[in-house]
């Protein structure tokens, strides 16, 4: 890490519980702040470009706020043959999203935005896609699985870092962590072009 004395203040442009624990893993201080943005896609938008958008977006709107940080700004969209599936919000929606999605394969299109307040126009923007196939399960486990979890402000209805692997068959992706939430190979390799260090550097 770099010395404190010059180590600019890093905010994450998120509420999400997860991508806050997966940003804790780097051992690196930060603010977690909500951009309170409207994240619905526009009208005929690409699921990538509504991801990196929106990644771009929540950045923007922190750094906006907070002149000279650091800030991370991610965002999630899943796909089934090329049409967005959002978060489900209740119990019948996650059910039948899973059942849409048993024995298929989902891509999830996860956005990462490094918006670096110190330099002008210093933006880095990168999309990271996990191909997900879901087991051919029955209705029965799939209702079950729901009650015990309840992951219905999670797009695609399944918790990958908890028992919603047991619903999985396959994910394939060059950066784990970008299903759930927060690809962190790409972001390292983002902080270090903007001169944070690890490992004591």
């Amino acid at each position: 890490m770099i010395p404190s004395s010059s180590a600019p203040r890093l905010i994450l442009a998120s509420s999400s519980a997860y991508r806050r624990e997966l940003l804790a893993r780097l051992h690196l201080p930060f603010e977690a702040i909500a951009p309170h943005i409207d994240e619905s896609p526009l009208p005929g938008e690409a699921p990538e470009a509504t991801a990196l958008r929106l990644a771009r977006a929540k950045a923007e709107a922190i750094a906006l706020r907070h002149p000279g940080a650091l800030v991370i700004g991610s965002d999630q969209v899943a796909t089934l043959d090329g049409a967005q599936i959002g978060k489900p919000g209740d119990h019948p929606r996650a059910l039948a999203q899973l059942q849409t999605m048993r024995g298929r394969e989902v891509v999830f299109h996860t956005a990462l935005c490094l918006w670096d307040g110190r330099v002008a126009d210093s933006v880095q923007v990168e999309n990271v896609q996990v191909f997900v196939r879901f087991r051919d399960l029955p209705d029965a486990e799939l209702d079950a699985y729901l009650r015990i979890e309840q992951p219905y402000d999670c797009a695609g209805s399944a918790k990958n870092e908890g028992l919603g692997i047991a619903l999985i068959e396959r994910i394939d992706s060059l950066d784990p962590t970008a299903l759930t939430g927060l690809p962190l190979i790409a972001l390292t390799g983002m902080l270090r072009r903007a001169g944070v260090g690890f490992f004591g550097s």
